[in-house]
């Protein structure tokens, strides 16, 4: 297993993260025995990052994850969890108002039985809370010794930015790291929120890495998912999000790449993700060991530079204005130097 560094920070972690989701799910997930399994097998092989929300199955997730770390080293491990999603009938247990995060908090160490949470991260933006309460709020955790780190989930760019000044004009923790869903599919977030977190000194966490499983090759052949996989679960979803011609193009070569080099699909579109420094890590979820091993390999496993530029160019994102107007005026306005200086702002 290699390491990286998460966002401008000390900390390392294992560049495949453990996504704990399927723990307790009953559509689509794994009873607590597997869950221990999986979680073993995932530290044995050297991970040492592991995500979960107090919303994965109303917090039986956060449970079973207790359960599977139990006799483990605490200070070996990189724990994440986070907060936003409503967790309780009263008007105010959802968003991100002081209340609420340090309630969840609380929460969520006692489901955890954990003295502090390693990566605590707001699971969305909250249009109605000031972000400077937020942040404070996040701080005032982090110097209670409750939380070491703190990042944020499905924000926008500007969003990202803006908690990260109010954070800074007020001497607090500002965000190391963001989660967003990022595969081979699904690129939007290379248009703005990719760049903004590289500038803000942020590793990536990439959710959905697999497209829900599309990009494993297990749907090949199929006109529509079968009912009992979680794709066919939650088709009203995934379906639109997925599942259109390019796409499903994409898949054939994704496992074209991985027959080339004795890999398979799945390992292919994780390595792909990982090609990009900016990427810390892409979380991995599983019902099996079997699963896990398989993503694992990721882990260690560098996919050749000409595939990735292969398949970044097999459904090319658009980027539409203004990048397209940056194309074209920026070789000749700053093309005129020996070498770029050292602090180039990289652009999407």
């Amino acid at each position: 297993m290699k390491y990286r560094y998460l966002g401008k920070s000390g900390l390392l972690v294992s560049r495949v993260c453990l996504g704990t989701m399927t723990f307790g799910n009953k559509e689509w997930g794994c009873d607590q025995d597997a869950a221990t399994k999986i979680t073993r097998r995932f530290v044995e092989a050297g991970g040492n990052f592991i995500d979960t929300a107090d919303l994965y199955s109303a917090g039986v997730s956060e449970e079973m994850l207790k359960n599977a770390i139990e006799g483990m080293s605490r200070d070996n491990l990189v724990l994440a969890t986070k907060c936003w999603f409503p967790t309780g009938t009263g008007v105010n247990a959802r968003g991100l108002s002081r209340k609420h995060i340090i309630e969840a908090c609380e929460a969520s160490l006692k489901r955890l039985n954990l003295d502090y949470i390693d990566l605590y991260q707001i699971h969305g933006p909250d249009p109605t809370t000031p972000i400077e309460e937020t942040m404070r709020a996040l701080d005032d955790l982090v110097r209670a010794g409750k939380v070491r780190y703190v990042g944020c989930s499905n924000l926008y760019g500007w969003q990202i930015v803006k908690a990260n000044a109010a954070a800074d004009s007020m001497g607090s923790t500002r965000f190391i790291s963001a989660q967003h869903l990022y595969n081979l599919v699904r690129r939007d977030i290379e248009r703005e929120i990719l760049p903004a977190c590289d500038d803000q000194g942020m590793g990536m966490i990439c959710w959905s890495p697999l497209a829900s499983g599309l990009l494993t090759g297990k749907y090949r052949g199929q006109e529509t998912p079968a009912g009992d996989t979680r794709f066919g679960v939650q088709a009203k979803l995934y379906l639109p999000r997925y599942w259109w011609d390019e796409s499903l193009a994409l898949v054939e070569r994704v496992v074209e790449t991985a027959e080339k080099h004795g890999k398979t699909p799945a390992q292919v579109a994780l390595a792909w993700l990982l090609a990009d420094d900016r990427v810390t890590a892409p979380i991995v979820g599983a019902r099996s060991v079997k699963q896990i091993e398989d993503n694992l390999v990721a882990g260690d496993w560098d996919l050749p530079a000409d595939d990735v530029e292969k398949l970044t160019e097999a459904m090319p994102i658009k980027h539409g204005y203004p990048k397209e107007w940056m194309d074209g005026t920026f070789p000749g306005t700053f093309g005129t130097a020996e070498m770029m200086p050292r602090h180039e702002v990289r652009l999407p």
